[in-house]
């Protein structure tokens, strides 16, 4: 990581609403880096806006222009490497990446998968847990590996399922707790406080979890 304030590239599909949360996180100090882009692969994303409403520089790159995974892989790790990144964030961003792609940013590419990990890897995450009776649900902030939400897990935070709950109420509820572990987990890369190693994490020099760091202990 440079000396000077890191410098983070947000990739994105939709909404937007944990770019957000990390918008805020840096205007605040929380997180002591600089979101210098902002790159989708859906050029209807409502992310571009938030990012175009806080003055980062946004970027389209659809993956539909490009032939193969491989090309659309290939162009994004160019554009992504022209901003000098300290960190890539992946923050809702829908595509499963290669492994040339992830092997060159090995240790500074991070994502957020809504389920407790190892639990319910890829998609319908929230469908998957009230189908199973599970009690509870929660989110997951992880280094990227080559395995698809398989990476070294940084921190969780999980919520309480209810009687009654939609698909869509246990959404909101971890979408809540999402926007306050994300920029955490950024905080602590950004102050050279977190780190991958091998396939675990080290927060302060000590060896995590396989989990990660419980949100609830704070």
């Amino acid at each position: 990581m440079t000396a000077a304030q890191p410098r983070l590239v947000v990739l994105i599909s939709g909404s937007g609403s944990n770019l957000q949360a990390l918008i805020d996180a840096c205007r605040s100090g929380q997180i002591p880096g600089r979101i210098v882009a902002v790159i989708s692969n859906k050029p209807d994303a409502g992310g571009l806006r938030r990012a175009v409403a806080a003055g980062i520089p946004e970027f389209t790159l659809d993956h539909r222009d490009f032939g193969s995974r491989e090309q659309f892989d290939d162009a994004l790790a160019r554009l992504v490497d022209s901003f000098g990144p300290d960190l890539v964030i992946l923050a809702g961003f829908m595509r499963i990446l290669t492994p040339t792609f992830v092997g060159q940013l090995k240790g500074r590419l991070l994502n957020i998968h809504p389920s407790l990990l190892p639990k319910y890897t890829g998609l319908h995450t929230h469908q998957r847990a009230l189908e199973a009776g599970d009690i509870e649900a929660g989110a997951t902030v992880h280094f990227v590996t080559e395995n698809l939400d398989g990476g070294p897990a940084i921190i969780q935070a999980s919520v309480p399922i209810k009687q009654g709950d939609t698909v869509a109420d246990l959404a909101a509820r971890v979408l809540e707790r999402e926007h306050r572990i994300y920029p955490l987990a950024v905080k602590w890369f950004c102050q050279g406080r977190v780190k991958m190693q091998g396939q675990r994490v080290l927060l302060d020099n000590k060896l995590l979890p396989v989990s990660g760091w419980n949100f609830t202990e704070r």
